[in-house]
């Protein structure tokens, strides 16, 4: 039986393999897309409950911390910043701005296009989970000296240029 979503194209499948070990020899605690989606499923999780606490999700804060830093951006930069499909980070900015979190205003370079702002009240809200999120990242952290987690972050700088679809 064929399931659409696997695809059985010879050329779609052939054409990316390499030699290699496969999954199996390699092992999911060894896999790092395996051990990313990990860490930032439990990551996620010890943040929702003071999220839900502020009437937060996850997409709705991370645009809060995007803006925070980095305000004004287009909806489709702010997507990518946010880690957000385009369609969830509508929503979530709709929900922001109806509760007077950040506000959209035209792009005045571009008619087509919408940049969003952070409100003052926006930045109070997320100057109260800040306090959560920093000690969980302190958490994540924890027994790792500044050289290492340094050699870390740069070497998921260049994981993330290497991965990435948009140029910034």
């Amino acid at each position: 039986m064929h399931h659409p979503e696997i695809s059985t194209n010879a050329n779609l499948v052939d054409e990316d393999r390499t030699e290699g070990p496969t999954l199996g020899e390699i092992g999911l605690q060894h896999f790092v897309p395996y051990l990313m989606n990990r860490i930032m499923g439990a990551y996620n999780g010890s943040l929702r409950d003071d999220l839900a606490r502020l009437g937060l999700t996850t997409p709705k804060m991370r645009t809060l911390a995007v803006l925070s830093v980095t305000d004004g951006l287009a909806i489709g930069r702010l997507a990518v910043y946010a880690i957000a499909e385009q369609s969830t980070l509508s929503r979530a900015v709709d929900a922001l701005e109806g509760e007077g979190l950040v506000r959209r205003s035209p792009d005045p370079g571009d008619s087509r296009a919408t940049r969003v702002f952070i409100t003052e009240k926006g930045r109070t809200v997320f100057d109260r989970i800040w306090p959560t999120i920093r000690r969980a990242y302190e958490k994540m952290f924890a027994g790792i000296d500044a050289a290492e987690r340094a050699a870390f972050t740069a070497t998921l700088q260049k994981l993330l240029v290497n991965v990435r679809k948009e140029d910034f």
